[in-house]
């Protein structure tokens, strides 16, 4: 039976104080044990410095770090140049996305790579088999993909093109991950589909974030988490509670394991993580 991946997924820190915080929270989860720490990269590459900053950091205290690569607005030059410096620095896992497109700026004209199969293809080109390549996937439909079906073979393109696993948008819908997967399979897709686990701890921030991205918060959740007003702890309570759950139905229902978007925060994680029972991987 094949071990299950447990991650976790941090964004880099903007100001000196922030960084430090990103540091006691990197150390208190260590304790978790992941199987490695990803690492978000800014639209446009707003936070490279950061991104490269962070992932080295986590890579020399003994854990595995993942960058986030978004090839939007870049040149193979300039990502061959940092694949480069992360090859010298011992990171061999490294998630690989199209990004966001600024505003104004259409796929045609926002650099030399259009797609992610574009990236990754390029990626292994370049590098070989030095890297796992994880790879965006959306159970919900990506929210500018032409149809379903448009945009299960955009998935398909990039294992085609080099990716070993995936992970997905998060989601509160179990079924919706669990038919994404069996639709995968009926085109030929078998790799590792990892579902991204966002706990719910705040319901305006989460709101803001899935009308972004369009992850679906069901109506029945929405309208219970509206109904705690100012009640945080209450909302914390039961957002936390709702997230278990979900991890819970997702790994009695075959998933390969659980990758977790943490915000940089301890405790969300840490009482999932531990309520679920998951010890050290």
């Amino acid at each position: 039976m094949q071990t299950k991946s447990f991650s976790l997924e941090f964004f880099p820190p903007k100001t000196p104080e922030a960084a430090e915080k990103l540091r006691a929270t990197r150390v208190k989860l260590a304790v978790l044990k992941p199987a490695y720490i990803s690492v978000t990269f800014g639209a446009g590459g707003s936070t490279q410095a950061g991104t490269l900053e962070t992932v080295t950091e986590i890579q020399q205290s003994g854990i595995s770090a993942a960058p986030h690569m978004s090839c939007v607005g870049s040149n193979r030059a300039e990502i061959k140049a940092l694949l480069d410096t992360y090859i010298a620095r011992d990171i061999r896992r490294i998630v690989a996305l199209r990004g966001d497109i600024p505003s104004g700026m259409g796929v045609g004209s926002a650099g030399e790579f259009r797609y992610a199969n574009e990236l990754v293809q390029f990626i292994r080109e370049a590098t070989g088999r030095h890297f796992h390549i994880e790879v965006a996937a959306y159970p919900e439909v990506h929210p500018q993909a032409e149809s379903h079906s448009a945009d299960l073979q955009n998935f398909k393109k990039k294992v085609e093109a080099g990716a070993d696993s995936a992970l997905t948008q998060y989601f509160y819908n179990a079924d919706a991950y669990f038919r994404f997967v069996d639709n995968c399979a009926k085109v030929g897709v078998t790799v590792p589909i990892v579902p991204g686990i966002m706990p719910i701890t705040n319901y305006k921030q989460l709101a803001r974030f899935s009308d972004g991205c369009g992850a679906e918060i069901p109506r029945w959740l929405r309208k219970q988490l509206e109904d705690f007003g100012d009640d945080v702890e209450g909302l914390r309570a039961f957002g936390l509670d709702v997230t278990t759950e979900l991890c819970r139905t997702l790994l009695e229902g075959g998933a390969p394991g659980l990758h977790f978007y943490t915000m940089n925060q301890v405790e969300p994680t840490m009482q999932i993580w531990r309520d679920l029972g998951i010890g050290a991987n």
